[in-house]
Formats: structure tokens, C-alpha cells, sequence
């Protein structure tokens, strides 16, 4: 393993900081609006950002594919949302539909490996097969775990089941995008054209009156800076798409990572205590990101002897 990690992998590692960080910081106002109304604060928190990638963003033109792909992206991402809160509409419990969706690094490794033709090697491929458990015992709902019986049977082919799944398809076939996005354009306009996408919804939702803003200060506040966080956390995916990380990596190691940073900073600053099925999730979700970060060294070329 070589002893300075790639620019793609920290660049993970910040993604699954900031959206670990998010995470803390969506649970204080998770009951008080609906997933329109925490749309349009999140696209106001990201906009907050923009001075971060304004400066570069002048100085290079991107191309029109790159932003249909941004746009595209971003479409993903909230369409992957509203079906988790529509899986929760229909009945489904969190403690199914948690875990099923976290599961969306599989739709992005299927895509990356079938489309991308990316290659992993064995090293690579033992650090997915601990990463994926890892964030089933770190969603938080430990159900299959405390009555397997149970969880098996509460699943069943009802619609919330459905919508769970969508949102795990549209959520991985988003981080896909973000690959693809960054094959034409920079991070910088590829996050920029993600925020458009952003905005661009956020005005559908509120046109059609899904949105209620008449919240309190704290909470809009709080609403803002968890979208200032995910937009952040998007940005850093995006570098790391772009440092030439590939997606089955850095969307394995930023989603694993994610609920690792999360459980750390609610125990901190929320008093919230630690399960032994999430002490063992956070073990596996390390050595699974150190296994995924192992590239094999290049072979140097034999210098050519001339007699």
C-alpha cells in the first residue's frame, strides 16, 4: 500500500466528512419539514457556496455535455430523495427502508464495472464485501440483526418497497453521473451545474405548492447550513471523480465513511451512545475504505541497455 494516499481518496474522505456532518446536523429539523420544503433550504445552503467555485468557473468554458450531465445529476439525486420520503409515506418502516437504500454503492459499482469497465483488484474487491455490510449495520436500524425473522417478513412487494428501491437505483446511477460529468467538465462547473439542476426544482416544488417556508429562524437556519454541508459534500465527490478516482471506489468510501463521521459527531455533540453492531460497522467500514484505497504499484520500465 503506498504511503501517501491519492488526491481521490482524501477528497472522499471529505465528502464523507461534510455528509456525515450533514447528517448531525438534518436530524435537528428531520420532523419539522417535508423533503420539498428541505429541497429549497438545501439548494439555499449551496448557493452559499458558489464564492468557492466562482473564481475558477470564469476563467474555463465547459462543454455542453458536461453540463447536460451535471443537470442530469442532479435530477438524480433529489429524485432519489423524494422516493425515500414517498417509501415512508406508504408505510414503510426505517428500519427496512434505511438499510435497503443505503445499499445504492451497488447500482454505482454495477455501472462503473459493466459501463466504465473499471477493474478492481482483489484487495479492492475484499474491501467491497466489507464495506457493503458495514453500512447496513450503520443505518442506524438494527433490526435484522436483533430479529432477522422479523425484517424478512416485513418486507414484502407493497409500493413503499418499490419506492425504496428507486431511491436506491436513482441514488446510484447519480454518483454514476457525477463520474460521467467529470469526464468533460471540471469539479467546479460540474458542482455548478448540479446546483442549477438544484435551484431549477426547487422553483418546480414550490410552484406547484409543495413547499411550506413558514418555518422558524432556527430552523431555516439549521435547514440552510445542512445544505451548505451537502452541497460541500457534493463538491469533494466531484474533485474526487475528477482526481481520476474511479466510482465504484468513491462512492463505496464516501458512503461508507459517511455514517462513520455521523455516529462520532452525534455521540459528541448529541449525546447519542454506541450500539456493538455500529462499533463493529465502523471497524469494517475503515478497513474496507483502507482495502478500496490499495492500487497496486506500477511497474517502473526496464531501462533499455544499449551495447
Amino acid at each position: 500500500m503506498r504511503n501517501k494516499p491519492e488526491g481521490w481518496m482524501l477528497y472522499s474522505v471529505a465528502a464523507a466528512f461534510f455528509w456525515g456532518t450533514w447528517g448531525v446536523v438534518a436530524k435537528l429539523i428531520s420532523d419539522e419539514v417535508n423533503p420539498f420544503t428541505n429541497h429549497v433550504l438545501f439548494t439555499a445552503g449551496m448557493l452559499l457556496t458558489l464564492p468557492l467555485v466562482i473564481g475558477k468557473i470564469r476563467k474555463v468554458t465547459p462543454n455542453r455535455p458536461g453540463i447536460l450531465w451535471g443537470l442530469l445529476a442532479g435530477g438524480l439525486a433529489v429524485t432519489g430523495n423524494v422516493a425515500v420520503y414517498q417509501a415512508f409515506r406508504a408505510g414503510g418502516l426505517a428500519a427496512i427502508v434505511i438499510p435497503v437504500t443505503n445499499l445504492y454503492p451497488l447500482v454505482t459499482i454495477a455501472i462503473a464495472m459493466l459501463v466504465f469497465k473499471e477493474k478492481l483488484n482483489r484487495i479492492n474487491a475484499i474491501g467491497i464485501l466489507l464495506a457493503i455490510p458495514a453500512v447496513v449495520m450503520l443505518s442506524g436500524e438494527r433490526l435484522l440483526f436483533e430479529d432477522p425473522a422479523a425484517f424478512f417478513r416485513t418486507i414484502g412487494l407493497d409500493s413503499w418497497l418499490l419506492y425504496a428501491l428507486l431511491a436506491l437505483f436513482f441514488w446510484g446511477v447519480f454518483s454514476a453521473a457525477q463520474k460521467e460529468t467529470t469526464n468533460h467538465i471540471s469539479a467546479e462547473w460540474s458542482y455548478a451545474s448540479f446546483i442549477v439542476s438544484s435551484v431549477l426544482i426547487a422553483l418546480f416544488f414550490w410552484g406547484f405548492g409543495w413547499t411550506d417556508l413558514t418555518l422558524s429562524t432556527q430552523t431555516l437556519a439549521f435547514g440552510s447550513l445542512a445544505g451548505m454541508l451537502n452541497g460541500l459534500g457534493v463538491l469533494a465527490s466531484f474533485a474526487a471523480y475528477r482526481a481520476e478516482g474511479k466510482a465504484s471506489k468513491v462512492t463505496t468510501i464516501a458512503g461508507t465513511l459517511q455514517p462513520v463521521f455521523t455516529i462520532v459527531l452525534a455521540m459528541i455533540f448529541l449525546s447519542e451512545s454506541l450500539s456493538l453492531v455500529e462499533s463493529l460497522g465502523i471497524g469494517l467500514a475503515i478497513v474496507g475504505a483502507l482495502t478500496l484505497s490499495y492500487e497496486k504499484p506500477k511497474r517502473e520500465a526496464k531501462p533499455v541497455v544499449v551495447k
